[in-house]
């Protein structure tokens, strides 16, 4: 059969699934009469909540006797790592693109990893059924962005369509509704090659990503890059510098059809499938056949450039709600991450109850204490850092990132004075219409960890903010951190609404009444600069001279509720997150009070 791979990338919320959703239910994948869950591509349970992708899925359509094999990829950054991966199984990318906004630095990002690879676009602008769509600015948006990103001639001739995912059509023709999706499938059988495969070699096949299932162990998925396999057949794995990694029998061969994997008898070179049966074998090792001693060239991952301590939960509330609280089961689990996610790196730290975790950026390495957290862990998270590197004459750099504003002409002067405080940099600004304007920085990494809020807050929720990995450069000096001291409590405990009531003027709490509270937890923030140690259990004493009374009724403000990602980016050096599957506490590192402030001198000394 003839076969097409080909990986759809995007900008978070440009689209992406819901084309795959349309190109599957048009292709005939589904029944008329099934039921399908919207974005059935996402199907995470976070990928849902957050509403974008996270992990790369594979999925296969027929089309005119043609099997075109779809990668849907992630639109965040953060998971370019994912992406990095499956552009190595494909032959031609769909790059998607919003009718108004336009191309944003993450689509920067993926695409300059494809053009590098000498692979063709095809240009989707979506959305094109908005009312503020401007085809023709996105059109020369994104033909100036391949210019930048040094795209040969070929790739410069790259065909547009224009289309509505959500309705369900696509046109060449611009400003034309379309009737189906139809041209899209038209244009990937005639712009993207046929897989470079050698059909008559022994097997071989690059393992590109790697999962746990429930039944039949480790699923290795790559795609076929010489000969064919059969179930059952005889295999060998080996590393990139061509060491022996395990031999082995694969026992479950499966391929994509549709939404499901497809138990199949045997598997030709350029199709993409999954194996099941090998214990050892991870990404970028390569597969192939017995007599095989060559590896696959892998191409090198970006490094990370955030890292957090992740360490035991010590608090007197261990053991409550989880039931996976040792530093032994925290270890096993983050070396199986690492295993299968090439762009999380654990490193072990001198104490043996911590781990430093490095990721790409503050969402990628929520969502890992998420899924943590839902497995029924119990850990203290610190406060993320970014991860300095040596140029060619041993000076230390630090990462840079592309900051993309849109916002709202009243706000752009904000915006401004506090991104120049982060040590940032304007690039560009220019008006984008409809009274907003487009503002471009470069920005240290570290300046811009706990930003999102604060931009949201400034912005009134109106403000849309894009960050990319740029690059390293040199150290751009000191970045002021958080204003406001916090309010530590002194004493175990369930919170008192009389006590809560009387530190309000102190200012906003983070806990609400009958609260479990402990020493050296963090329950609210301080107005002012500085800690005040607090106790919040403090009832009213009921004398003859005080008496309950109705004119007495306690009435508390609502209290300020942090999100995972929010609480890791408001914590300092000397505070920790612990996450548990019932919720999140901020706390201070150390408990004791006097122990907090002989560190504290320690550290002044230093």
């Amino acid at each position: 059969m003839d076969i097409r791979n080909v990986a759809i990338i995007a900008h978070v919320d440009h689209g992406k699934t819901t084309l795959v959703d349309g190109l599957l239910r048009q292709s005939g994948s589904f029944r008329d009469n099934q039921r399908v869950a919207e974005r059935a591509m996402d199907s995470n349970d976070q990928e849902r909540e957050r509403g974008i992708t996270i992990l790369a899925k594979c999925t296969s359509v027929t089309w005119k006797e043609a099997r075109i094999n779809i990668v849907d990829t992630p639109g965040h950054a953060d998971f370019g790592g994912e992406v990095e991966r499956i552009l190595d199984m494909v032959d031609g990318v769909l790059l998607l693109v919003d009718a108004a906004e336009g191309p944003m630095p993450q689509t920067k990002f993926v695409l300059a990893k494809a053009l590098s690879l000498g692979l063709r676009p095809i240009v989707v602008i979506n959305k094109a059924d908005r009312p503020d769509a401007r085809v023709d600015w996105v059109h020369d948006a994104v033909f100036d962005l391949f210019v930048a990103l040094d795209a040969n001639d070929q790739q410069l001739e790259f065909p547009m369509l224009t289309a509505s995912a959500k309705e369900g059509w696509a046109s060449v023709m611009i400003g034309e509704r379309g009737q189906n999706l139809t041209p899209i499938f038209e244009t990937i059988l005639t712009h993207v090659p046929a897989p470079k495969v050698t059909p008559d070699g022994p097997f071989r096949m690059l393992i590109t990503t790697l999962e746990a299932d429930p039944y039949l162990g480790r699923v290795l998925t790559g795609r076929i890059q010489s000969g064919s396999i059969r179930q059952n057949a005889s295999v060998r794995a080996i590393r990139r510098d061509g060491s022996l990694v395990e031999a082995g029998r694969l026992n479950k061969l499966l391929a994509f059809r549709g939404l499901d994997r497809v138990a199949v008898d045997s598997a030709e070179a350029g199709d993409i499938v999954a194996v099941a049966g090998l214990n050892e074998t991870t990404v970028a090792d390569t597969l192939g056949d017995p007599s095989i001693t060559e590896p696959i060239t892998a191409r090198p991952i970006d490094p990370p450039t955030l890292s957090i301590l992740m360490g035991i939960n010590d608090s007197p509330l261990v053991g409550r709600s989880g039931k996976k609280v040792t530093s032994r089961m925290i270890r096993t689990r983050l070396l199986r991450e690492a295993e299968g996610n090439v762009s999380i790196r654990i490193t072990e730290t001198d104490g043996s109850d911590s781990f430093e975790v490095a990721g790409r950026g503050e969402l990628q390495l929520g969502v890992l204490i998420e899924t943590m957290r839902r497995e029924g862990f119990e850990m203290t998270i610190g406060r993320p850092r970014v991860l300095l590197h040596k140029n060619a004459s041993g000076a230390s750099e630090e990462p840079m990132e592309e900051v993309q504003i849109d916002v709202d002409e009243e706000f752009s002067g904000v915006v401004l004075e506090s991104m120049a405080e982060r040590r940032a940099k304007m690039t560009d600004l220019r008006p984008s219409g409809g009274g907003k304007v487009r503002l471009t920085f470069q920005a240290p990494s570290r300046g811009l960890i706990g930003y999102h809020g604060d931009f949201m807050t400034e912005t009134r929720g109106t403000g849309i903010m894009s960050r990319v990995f740029h690059g390293y450069g040199p150290h751009c000096g000191s970045v002021p951190g958080r204003r406001h001291g916090v309010l530590v409590s002194t004493t175990l405990g369930r919170s008192v609404a009389y006590a809560l009531a009387a530190l309000e003027d102190r200012g906003t709490m983070f806990i609400g009444n009958g609260e479990e509270i402990y020493q050296g937890m963090i329950i609210g923030e301080n107005s002012r600069g500085g800690d005040i140690d607090v106790n919040p259990l403090k009832a009213k004493q009921l004398t003859n001279m005080r008496a309950s009374g109705k004119d007495d009724a306690v009435r508390l403000s609502p209290h300020r509720r942090l999100t995972l990602e929010m609480a890791i980016a408001y914590i300092q050096d000397d505070e920790r997150v612990e996450v548990t599957p019932d919720g999140l506490r901020m706390r201070k590192a150390y408990l004791d009070p006097i122990e907090r402030k002989r560190q504290s001198r320690r550290s002044d000394v230093e």
